[in-house]
């Protein structure tokens, strides 16, 4: 079987597993002007290039839909890590955080809000931002000026929205007008107009400024949130995104405000759901309201990070045990080769250990969490045995948990990390996800790439979803199509980019060849590479064979080509019509 079209590339002999859930096949992928052409047994026609991808995996490009590149993407021509774990699509604006629409005036507004709700040092923006835009639109344009591996889509932040409509008063966290509603609404329909794919809101008390401030977001009105999720409905495109107030408030309130959005503008919304470690399993409710809401019309999807939520703490990272003590406080700015000398004096240590946290930002404050925290290694387990916690371990060793945890940063010669597991880890094992992850109506993200660049590095998830849970889990795993179709058809359709996440003709070419068996995440790193010499955590992987956006390599064995196919793709794209030459 085959065609005599002719193709730019094949990949030749590989499992083909096409993203839609069906079982994977072997056989041969042509692709000819970005577009998949064949998907089959074998292609028979001409081609210009070949990849061998015999006892490989042939995968579509993997969406990741939760992203903070919003400035990376301004800044740099690649979207690490996400590109070097097969994702060929990301989804920026998330959380209601940006830089867009954005006056000259409110520059220092807007980094100071993304330097402490997504921890994104404010010199790495102050200089790596160029600011050749004030509008939506306008950023979209800049963005699409920048040549980038892969593609970028966005989501129309609120926050700036609101302090673009309301000044100070946004800041302050007052009511919106009638007047503010009416130019939100119609800066929602600009936006849309002009490529977003939808509005993103943050409703969550920890998202605070790095001076403590809540986000301009934070208890803003139901109806200013319906209001401009109308102008999705009027406008007849585009996706709600929200992160709500739990557990800060309860899951009834914060799903009914969600609710009432979708049923006034009628389009689908998708909301961060994190299982909590302990306690009873107060999701089970939340899950009950989502189903009766879509039983009666609406389109809700729940989005699920498929390992455990949390932080990794260092000393040469944003956040550890010690981040708040008095005694830490003039080491905090220093790098850590001239931390270091301070922290190996054991009168130093002494007093440290005695001394407790003072008030700072809430996600520094849960750096004693020390039941849920593990020491951090090579190769890193997302898993680890509850025996092995700061807790656990202080208990055996009839020592303090500071003692521990102190110990166990200064390991590596102080390049020792400690993992914190704030969600997602229920009675200390992941089993609680596998039907959370199987449900028809949940969609895999939460990677947060470019943000939390020294706190999280969880944009690597796809290569611990295709490792952990389909390749290595002791007892009942994923299939290798179940994964891939949560990785990439699944989170196209719920962001309404319907020409990706497929391996079929007509199809945009995005795809991966994988050695599943070779494939291996590794220990994240610490790098300097962002503007101003700003650090943030990499982790990288080995195993992906090639990475292709729009037909074209961007990746192979690993390393990047150096090609730039990245687009910004502007608004839904609808399922692609193929008509064979």
């Amino acid at each position: 079987m085959g065609t005599g079209q002719p193709a730019d590339l094949v990949i030749a002999g590989g499992t083909v597993v096409d993203g839609t859930g069906a079982e994977p096949y072997v056989g041969d992928v042509a692709i000819a002007g970005g577009r998949i052409v064949y998907a089959g047994p074998r292609f028979t026609g001409p081609a210009r290039d070949r990849i061998d991808a015999g006892g490989r995996i042939v995968t579509p490009g993997f969406v990741d839909i939760h992203t903070h590149y919003d400035g990376q993407a301004a800044w740099s021509e690649e979207l690490s890590p996400s590109s070097s774990h097969g994702v060929t699509t990301v989804v920026t604006g998330n959380c209601g955080v940006g830089f867009a629409p954005c006056r000259t005036a409110d520059h220092d507004a807007l980094i100071r809000l993304m330097e402490g709700v997504e921890d994104i040092p404010g010199v790495v923006m102050a200089t790596g931002l160029p600011w050749t835009w004030q509008t939506f639109p306008e950023y979209l344009a800049a963005l699409e000026a920048k040549p980038r591996d892969i593609d970028v889509a966005c989501l129309l932040p609120h926050s700036p929205l609101r302090v673009w409509t309301m000044g100070e008063r946004a800041l302050r966290r007052e009511p919106a007008t009638p007047d503010d509603l009416a130019e939100m609404r119609r800066l929602a329909h600009e936006a849309l107009a002009a490529g977003a794919i939808g509005f993103a809101t943050s409703r969550l008390n920890i998202h605070r400024t790095k001076a403590g401030e809540l986000i301009p977001t934070y208890g803003a009105d139901p109806a200013e949130l319906a209001a401009i999720c109308e102008a999705l409905g009027e406008a007849g495109t585009g996706v709600f995104q929200a992160v709500l107030d739990v557990p800060f408030a309860s899951w009834e309130d914060e799903l009914a405000q969600l609710f009432t959005a979708v049923e006034r503008s009628g389009r689908p919304a998708t909301f961060t759901f994190a299982l909590a470690n302990g306690g009873p399993r107060n999701w089970d409710g939340a899950l009950a309201m989502v189903d009766a809401a879509n039983a009666r019309g609406l389109e809700i999807w729940p989005q699920v990070l498929p390992r455990p939520v949390g932080m990794i703490s260092g000393w040469a990272l944003s956040t550890h045990p010690f981040c708040l003590c008095p005694s830490y406080q003039p080491l905090a700015a220093l790098p850590l080769a001239e931390q270091l000398p301070t922290l190996a004096d054991p009168a130093f240590r002494d007093r440290i250990l005695a001394e407790m946290p003072q008030p700072g930002h809430p996600l520094a404050m849960l750096t004693r969490n020390w039941e849920w925290m593990f020491p951090f290694g090579d190769p890193p387990v997302y898993e680890p045995a509850p025996d092995q916690s700061i807790a656990a371990l202080a208990r055996a060793q009839g020592r303090s948990c500071e003692a521990v945890a102190y110990d166990a940063l200064m390991a590596r010669d102080g390049n020792g990390m400690i993992l914190n597991t704030l969600g997602n880890f229920h009675e200390g094992r992941l089993d609680t996800l596998l039907p959370l992850l199987r449900r028809p109506d949940t969609v895999v993200g939460l990677g947060d790439g470019g943000a939390h660049y020294a706190a999280i590095c969880d944009a690597s998830y796809p290569t611990f979803l295709l490792t952990y849970w389909v390749r290595d889990r002791a007892g009942e795993r994923l299939s290798l199509a179940e994964a891939v179709h949560l990785l990439a058809e699944r989170p196209a359709r719920v962001m309404r980019l319907e020409d990706r996440g497929r391996i079929a003709p007509g199809y945009k070419a995005d795809l991966n060849v994988i050695d599943l068996a070779a494939l291996t995440l590794h220990t994240p790193e610490i790098r300097f590479d962002l503007p101003g010499g700003g650090r943030r955590l990499d982790q990288g992987a080995t195993g992906y064979v090639a990475t292709i956006v729009d037909g074209t390599v961007i990746r192979r064995d690993d390393r990047a080509t150096g090609a730039r196919p990245g687009r910004v793709v502007r608004g839904a794209q609808p399922v692609p019509a193929f008509v064979p030459a």
